[in-house]
Parts: structure tokens; C-alpha cells; sequence
């Protein structure tokens, strides 16, 4: 059987590619230092995939920002606004213009927005967005997959395996930009430039070529069947002597089993970690000389894998195939497992053994071919490592479990109706028209990291490091009053992350050091493990809410990340429903929230940004997702008293076919975002008639931009006609964690500038 790899991660195993960037993009380094540490990385993990025996090691699975960019700009689909950054401003070369498409650009006297971004399915990864319009030009623009080949074959003296995005899924995750056609329908203008590339690909001495179309494994129209009909036929007719493998991932085939077996390719692959019931009928479709690649490696989640539940699907299918027609790898690309478990030097050497991260995962891969081959040492030794956890006393918690069993109906209500409680709140609050806020986070500078990192190594005591945090935290009061926000957030000085802070103070969780995975650009976030039932044992958050409320006579906003976010963004424990897991976190959240009321906080936010990140890829699969994730939430917040508000914040989500489910949230406000939309997510609200208070988002806070007051008062106006001015609340796209102070100072005085013109402009405005 061969061995092969989807992709591996790109950041390097202490985040140097993230580095890099971001020295790059402040202008510390230049492009030779920042291509040296990509050479370097691509090194490193191709010999990482060969000493792991693998037989075809990917190629082109490296990016600098986003793989779904990278094909935007191979394919010439770059929108026209970016074409000064090239042409009217002097010594910018490709990978400039690659990073203004991402981040936007803001220099040399020219104001560019960023493309739109958005979640990879249901993952965790943000990719971005292609834009097509209807006269769509494709040509070949870039080099790099060209250069990345004989750069893998060069290293390792093996032909590699060249990875792309199919040209139907590369359409399929794009947006229309106008009216009047269907992206599908520049599958024609799309196919030459795919088929040019592939040509070029078997020139170089290509053998093996990935396209992964996840998209086969999601439902599909009857034109977009057809449309992988007609794209692989074209290719195999013009591409004779390279082997294809087209990639399905993240759920099973089902109605498209027979379309995916058919295509005229060398190979299919399928997940079986996250579709494993999918084998039977995908073995019965296949062609006589089509290969299956058996995904039986989990690429995201850090558990030990099965072998003996592998290895039944490997025996079932060489039965069926023979063993050269079957090919073992990971169930998807490894980007989205952190890198190497051996760093973990400080983690529970029990714990340890129940994991694998992306080199192990490799091993596991290696390890089933020599046990299918007879290797029964390695068999007896994960048998022993699957039996330890799942007899680990440490794992289970009857008093959690029966708090749990005894939710009841009653306790995921709120008290009264929506209209009840804002009139209760108003009176509380006092705020006026186009209130404006902040989603939470300011901006963690070097100081703050550094006195976190001398508070973990001991260097500074607790006190000390107390002191700090609320010199941060009053001085971002001050700043807030100063510019005239109407409800203010303590800026989280003390939190290393969203969900990582709650984790550590929540029994169930452990943590790792080095467990990094790129969220989006450099942004890598280092989920917490679940592996056990999940109480909370003392407050986390009231300490440094109420301090901040105590600074100030203006409202403060407390800031709590919601169950479903928790569990979607950290590595889960698989022994048991996921939604029973997310009902043991929102009972935790629910004890925070009632703590935070006691303690007089009036405005609390429950972030809820992975709710439509969650769903599953199949829409029969969606409402009992949805029914087990909104009560999740509303056991969360469903404690508090009608005068309470309770926000939450949702960002880089399509709200259309789960509109209702965000409504039955029944949140007091809901912020989302909107700027790199230009509102255009607001429809789906608006067609709803959605009834709670929202706050579109008027700043874009994923590029370094600073958006003008004129430039957020139009969105203001845009969402005035949409939705009653009474419900429109102002504020950015999401946290500023990752900003600098002075874009965010300057910026937010904007946005409370351009919130001031819409209360002035109120008669002009069409929804009051």
C-alpha cells in the first residue's frame, strides 16, 4: 500500500513562519529573510513527511497566508481594485500584492480593503474569500506551485506529490460580485488555466497530482454535479500520464458516492475518521483500476489513533480491492493538528500517551502498514494506550453528569418575552441611539506577553503581576470614557486567549505548549484538551469585571466565551456526545454569568463566534446540531433577571439557513460581522425581521487598515435601511487583540465619530 500525506502545517513547530510574517508585514525584515524562513520550514517538514516513510510527500501545501489565496492568485483572479498595488507603487513585487489581497493596504497614498474572509467548512481555519464576476478572467499568474515541485524534488531526490484545490470546490468556496450568474458557470473559462497548470505539472515530471474537492462530501445541486462531471473528463482528456487523486474530507459521500467513484481519475480518498460509514458503499462504487485512499488517521483531533478500527477498515478494503489498489494517509491535511507532541515536555506523561499531534500522526500512518504487514508489537502496544484512557479514573465525574441529566426546559428560558426586557434594560441603561462598544479585546502588547511569560517562569510574583494588569486596565477605562464609548470592556489584559483562559480554570481541561494551529494568516491559536467531564470550581472573571466597573460610572460589558465556542475550538474528548460535553461547559458558564449579576455587572457576553462554524457540512444533519448548540447557549445565559443584557458576538459567518436558531438564541444584542460585507450579511436579518438589538460591524479588524468616520457612517446608513435604528448598536467586526494601540485608538475614535453623525443625522435615516 502507499503511504501518503494530505498537507502538514505550515507555522513550524514554534510558530517561525508567523513570526516571520509579521516581521515582514512591520517592516523589520525583508523578502530574502522572510523566504529564507519559508525555504527553511519547507525543508524541515519535507524531511519530517520522508523520514516518516511516506511514499508521495506533498508539495504546494505550504502558504504564507491561505491556500485558498494561493489558487486566487495561481489562477490570475485577482479584483481589479488591487492592481496600483503592483502598478502605481514603486518595488512591490507578487507576495505584496498577495498580502494586500488578504489584509488590505493602507500606504503610499493608496486605501485598499482586504477580501472578504470566512470559515474553512466547519473547521476553525478562515480562508479567503475568491471574488468573481461575471466577465471573470482566469489566467496563469503565479510560479509558486511550479517552484515549490522542484524545490521538494531537488531536497528530498523524490518526485512529490503537487497539492491544489479543484477547479469545482475552487469556484464553489468564491462569491459573486454582481448579479445575474452563478459562479459554476466560469467553469469553462476556469477549466484551460487548470488544465495549463497541470500540463506544465507533468512537464516538470509531476507523477502524482492532489485536487482536493471537499465539496464532493457536502450537498450538491444537479449543475454542480454536472460540473465535476465535465471538469474531470476535460482533464483526463488532456492531462494522460498524470495520476490524479481528488480529496473529499470532513463527512462521507453519500448521494455522491457514485459521482466521486466515477470520475476518470487514478484515485479517490475519503475520511473515514469523520465518515467511517461511508466505506461500504464507496467500495461497492468503485471502478475496476480506480484506487481508494483510506483516511484512517484523524488530521483534527490530537487522540492516539485505533489501529484496530483502522486497521478493519484497511483489511476491508484491500478484500475488496487488493492491496495495490489501496492507499493509507490521514483523513484530511494535517494543518489543522498542532505539530510535534515531543515538544510537550511539561504535559502529564499520561496524558501524553493518549496523544498524537501532526509528526505522530505521520508514525501512525507508517505504523498501520507495518502492522498490517505483521508487525504485532506495535499493535499490542496501542491496544494498552487506548485501554489507559479509557479507563482513566481521572475522566469522569458522577456529580457533573447527574447536574447535567437533570436539565430541564424551564432552565434554558429567560423570564419574559424580548420586548419585556429591553424596555427594562433601556430604563437601566440610558444609552442612546447607535450605542457603541467594543467586542472586548484591546490590544496585547509586548508588555502584557512578556509579564504573562515572567509570571508562568516565576520571574515576578502574583501580586506584582496583579499590579500590572490593573495599570492596563484603568489606563484603557480612561482612554474609553475619553473617546465616548457608551459601554466599555476591562480590554482582557489578563486572558492569553479566548478560550485557552476559561480552560485553565475549568476542571477537565489540560493544556499543551507548543500545541499551536493556524487559525487564519498568522494567527495560530493553541486549543485546550477536553478529556474529562468539565465543572467550574471557582469564579474566572469577576475578579477583574468588577474591578473595571468600579473604575467608572458608565456601564461595563463582562466578557465570557460561550460553550459551544469552548468546545468547538479546543482538541474533545471522543468518548462521548459532543453535545453532552457542550451542556457540562454551559452549566460552567451559567455559574459565571449568575456570579457576574451578583456582583452588579450589568452587561454580559456570552461570544458565540463558532455556532455556524459548527454546523455540519449536511443539511439533514443540521437541526439536531442546532437544537443541542442554541440550548447550550441559553442554558448559559438563561439565569439572569430581565434588566440583565445579555450579548453575544458571532464573526466571519453566512447567517441565511440558520437565521431562526440565531433568533432563538434570544440574546439581548447580537454583534456580527459585516465591513468586508458591506453589510450585505445583514440581509438575512432583515428579510427574518430579526426581532433582538445587533451590532453590525462597522471596523474590519483582521486588516491594518484604519477605516475614516465617512467610510463607517455609510455602513451606519446601510444598516439603517435594513434594520430599526432603535436596535443598531456600533462597534468593530470582532476583538482588537491582535491590532496595534495606535490603529485602534485612531480608529474607534472614528467609529464613535461616525456613530455621533448617525444620531445627528437621525431624520435621515429610513428605519427609526
Amino acid at each position: 500500500m502507499l503511504k501518503h500525506n494530505l498537507g502538514y502545517p505550515r507555522m513550524g513547530s514554534r510558530r517561525q513562519l508567523k513570526k516571520a510574517c509579521e516581521q515582514y508585514w512591520q517592516g523589520l525584515i525583508g523578502r530574502s529573510d522572510l523566504f529564507l524562513t519559508a525555504k527553511r520550514l519547507q525543508e524541515e517538514h519535507w524531511k519530517i513527511q520522508q523520514d516518516a516513510g511516506m511514499d508521495l510527500i506533498p508539495c504546494n501545501d505550504f502558504s504564507f497566508y491561505d491556500q485558498v489565496l494561493d489558487m486566487s492568485l495561481l489562477l490570475g483572479a485577482v479584483p481589479d481594485r488591487y492592481a496600483p498595488v503592483v502598478t502605481e507603487v514603486g518595488g512591490n513585487a507578487e507576495i505584496d500584492l498577495y498580502f494586500a489581497m488578504a489584509r488590505g493596504f493602507q500606504q503610499q497614498g493608496l486605501d485598499i480593503t482586504a477580501m472578504e474572509m470566512t470559515k474553512w467548512f466547519d473547521t476553525n481555519y478562515h480562508y479567503i474569500v475568491p471574488e468573481f464576476t461575471a466577465d471573470q478572467q482566469f489566467r496563469l499568474f503565479s510560479n509558486k506551485v511550479f517552484n515549490a515541485f522542484d524545490a521538494a524534488r531537488h531536497f528530498t531526490g523524490v518526485i512529490p506529490k503537487p497539492v491544489l484545490i479543484g477547479p469545482v470546490s475552487y469556484l464553489l468556496l468564491g462569491k459573486e460580485k454582481g448579479s445575474g450568474f452563478h459562479r459554476i458557470a466560469l467553469l469553462n473559462r476556469l477549466l484551460p488555466v487548470y488544465i495549463e497548470i497541470l500540463q506544465k505539472l507533468r512537464e516538470q515530471g509531476a507523477v502524482w497530482v492532489q485536487l482536493d474537492e471537499p465539496f464532493l462530501a457536502t450537498d450538491l445541486t444537479e449543475a454542480e454535479k454536472e460540473a465535476y462531471v465535465q471538469a474531470y473528463r476535460e482533464i483526463a482528456r488532456q492531462t494522460k500520464g498524470l495520476k490524479l487523486i481528488v480529496a473529499t474530507y470532513f463527512e462521507g459521500l453519500r448521494e455522491n458516492t457514485a459521482l466521486a467513484a466515477n470520475l476518470p481519475v487514478c484515485c479517490l480518498h475519503i475520511d473515514l475518521t469523520r465518515a467511517p460509514q461511508q466505506l461500504d458503499a464507496v467500495l461497492q462504487a468503485m471502478p475496476p483500476k480506480t484506487s481508494l485512499s483510506l483516511g484512517v488517521v484523524d488530521g483534527r483531533n490530537i487522540w492516539k489513533n485505533d489501529y484496530d478500527t483502522s486497521l478493519s477498515f484497511i483489511r476491508k478494503a484491500v478484500a475488496a480491492l487488493g492491496e495495490e489498489r489501496v492507499m493509507i494517509a490521514p483523513g484530511c491535511s494535517l494543518l489543522h493538528s498542532p505539530a510535534d507532541l515531543s515538544l510537550e515536555t511539561e504535559l502529564d506523561p499520561e496524558m501524553i500517551s493518549w496523544m498524537a499531534f501532526a509528526r505522530q500522526k505521520l508514525q501512525e500512518v507508517q505504523a498501520l502498514d507495518l502492522i498490517f504487514q505483521g508487525n504485532m508489537a506495535l499493535l499490542e502496544a496501542n491496544r494498552a494506550a487506548i485501554s489507559s484512557r479509557r479507563g482513566s479514573s481521572r475522566i469522569h465525574k458522577p456529580e457533573v453528569k447527574q447536574r447535567t441529566a437533570a436539565i430541564t426546559d424551564a432552565g434554558v428560558a429567560r423570564q419574559s418575552a424580548f420586548p419585556q426586557r429591553q424596555q427594562l434594560q433601556a430604563d437601566r441603561f440610558r444609552l442612546p441611539l447607535f450605542p457603541t462598544t467594543t467586542i472586548g479585546s484591546f490590544p496585547q502588547t509586548d508588555d502584557i506577553r512578556q509579564l504573562r511569560a515572567q509570571l508562568r517562569k516565576g520571574a515576578i510574583t502574583q501580586e506584582a503581576y496583579d499590579e500590572k494588569i490593573a495599570e492596563a486596565t484603568a489606563s484603557a477605562i480612561r482612554w474609553q470614557e475619553k473617546i465616548g464609548l457608551d459601554v466599555l470592556v476591562h480590554g482582557e489584559f489578563e486572558r492569553n486567549d479566548m478560550v485557552e483562559y476559561f480552560g485553565e480554570l475549568l476542571d477537565g481541561f489540560t493544556f499543551t505548549r507548543n500545541g499551536w494551529v493556524q487559525s487564519y494568516g498568522s494567527r495560530c491559536v493553541k486549543p485546550p484538551v477536553i478529556y474529562g467531564d468539565v465543572s467550574r470550581p471557582e469564579d474566572m472573571t469577576v475578579k477583574w469585571t468588577k474591578y473595571a466597573q468600579s473604575l467608572t460610572s458608565l456601564p461595563m460589558k463582562a466578557m465570557l466565551t460561550g460553550p459551544v465556542t469552548i468546545l468547538q475550538w479546543s482538541f474533545v474528548r471522543d468518548d462521548q456526545p459532543r453535545s453532552l460535553t457542550a451542556s457540562q461547559i454551559a452549566l460552567a458558564i451559567r455559574d459565571e454569568v449568575a456570579a457576574l449579576e451578583q456582583a452588579g455587572i450589568g452587561i454580559i457576553q456570552i461570544d458565540e463566534p463558532a455556532v455556524r462554524e459548527g454546523l455540519p457540512l449536511r443539511k439533514e444533519d443540521r437541526e439536531p446540531y442546532l437544537d443541542w448548540a442554541i440550548r447550550a447557549f441559553r442554558i448559559s445565559a438563561s439565569v439572569v433577571r430581565d434588566d440583565t443584557q445579555i450579548h453575544t458576538h458571532m464573526c466571519y459567518s453566512e447567517f441565511n439557513d440558520i437565521i431562526r436558531h440565531i433568533a432563538a438564541m434570544d440574546a439581548d444584542v447580537i454583534t456580527i460581522e459585516t465591513s468586508r460585507s458591506q453589510m450585505e450579511l445583514l440581509e438575512a436579518f432583515a428579510d427574518f425581521r430579526y426581532p433582538n438589538e445587533i451590532g453590525p460591524g462597522v471596523y474590519d479588524i483582521h486588516s491594518p487598515r484604519i477605516p475614516t468616520r465617512a467610510e463607517m457612517f455609510s455602513l451606519l446608513q446601510k444598516a439603517a435601511e435594513r434594520l430599526p435604528v432603535r436596535n443598531l448598536w456600533v462597534n468593530p467586526d470582532c476583538g482588537l487583540k491582535t491590532r496595534k494601540w495606535p490603529e485602534t485608538e485612531a480608529a474607534l475614535a472614528n467609529m464613535v465619530d461616525a456613530a455621533r453623525e448617525a444620531r445627528a443625522g437621525i431624520s435621515d435615516l429610513v428605519k427609526v
